[in-house]
């Protein structure tokens, strides 16, 4: 990557590569794939505030080539360099690896590219009219926010949508100059690895909340799939009591329920990925009730007498080991 002209970079090339001689693709697939790919860029130049102008130019044969130039405002001139490696690094690296990962690699390349180390030795700044070091620490911190979900996801659909088309062998995407005459850094994917790529759940790691307080607006008094109804941080929800002790004790009448009764529970809150990347939530479990109230008095339930007592004893284990 040493002595590449980190200043002049601003264009990218997407080429989809045949496995016969034409040059055209199924309309749906390629412009399923270019919305993807646009919807990545965006994610990664608004967490960077980056200012940016994305301009297509006419595809090319050679497979199927098209190209999308960016042009920003001087100060943003590293922030682009940093967008388009991260871009390109994104579309050319399985889910394994992190986004914060590529996105470290990314700020790598430009500001330890030979051409940028020479601009902070030499402190010829003038052109990008402000301090790099500044620059550099700052796209480091808005970089954090780079919502991963959404890159992981839209990377996924990209994929996904053109391993439909049977004539696609590879995909490869490049950083070029203005002039489409010189490629600096490039990654290649094969179609047999595009499944690397592609999320296989719209599920994300649950939340749990071991102290959830729920107040029950409804009650389920009979066996069934029904679902409770309560209040839970302000909101209105309904979940699945899956405590089958609880349920037994509230469906033999041991335990009744009154207005504004609440219990006190372990909560699982769980969560899934829609199309753009967006996390919403795909329902609510109750696994544990510690406690139930009564006249805003606190009664623990057997099992969540148990819950106490083993961390209890786990607590005391650890303290004698101390």
């Amino acid at each position: 990557m040493d002595g590449m002209p980190i200043l002049n970079e601003n264009t990218i090339e997407l080429h989809y590569w045949f496995n016969d001689d034409s040059h055209t693709m199924n309309a749906i697939v390629f412009n399923k794939c270019e919305y993807e790919f646009l919807g990545i860029v965006k994610e990664i130049a608004q967490k960077l505030k980056i200012e940016l102008d994305v301009e297509t130019e006419p595809l090319q044969e050679g497979g199927l080539r098209s190209w999308f130039k960016f042009s920003s405002k001087d100060k943003n001139t590293l922030k682009v360099g940093v967008m388009l490696y991260l871009v390109t690094n994104v579309f050319g690296t399985p889910l394994t690896t992190t986004i914060e990962e590529l996105t470290r690699m990314a700020i790598q390349s430009v500001f330890e590219s030979e051409e940028v180390k020479l601009l902070k030795e030499q402190k010829q700044i003038a052109e990008l009219k402000y301090d790099i070091a500044k620059i550099e620490a700052e796209t480091e911190k808005l970089a954090q926010s780079i919502d991963e979900n959404i890159v992981k996801k839209k990377r996924s659909n990209y994929y996904e949508s053109l391993s439909t088309c049977n004539k696609i062998k590879k995909v490869s995407v490049s950083i070029t100059d203005s002039t489409k005459s010189n490629s600096y850094y490039q990654k290649e994917v094969n179609k047999n690895e595009f499944s690397n790529y592609i999320m296989t759940s719209d599920d994300t790691e649950p939340d749990n909340d071991e102290n959830a307080i729920i107040e029950i607006i409804s009650p389920v008094l009979k066996k069934g799939k029904y679902k409770w109804t309560g209040i839970y941080n302000g909101d209105a929800i309904t979940f699945k009591m899956k405590s089958n002790e609880f349920k037994t004790l509230v469906q033999t009448g041991q335990i009744q329920f009154k207005n504004g009764s609440s219990i006190d529970c372990h909560l699982v809150t769980n969560k899934k990925i829609n199309a753009e990347g967006e996390v919403y939530v795909s329902s609510y479990e109750v696994v544990l009730v510690n406690n139930y109230f009564e006249n805003d008095k606190p009664i623990e339930t057997p099992e969540g007498r148990r819950k106490r007592q083993k961390l209890e004893a786990e607590l005391q284990q650890l303290n004698l080991f101390n």
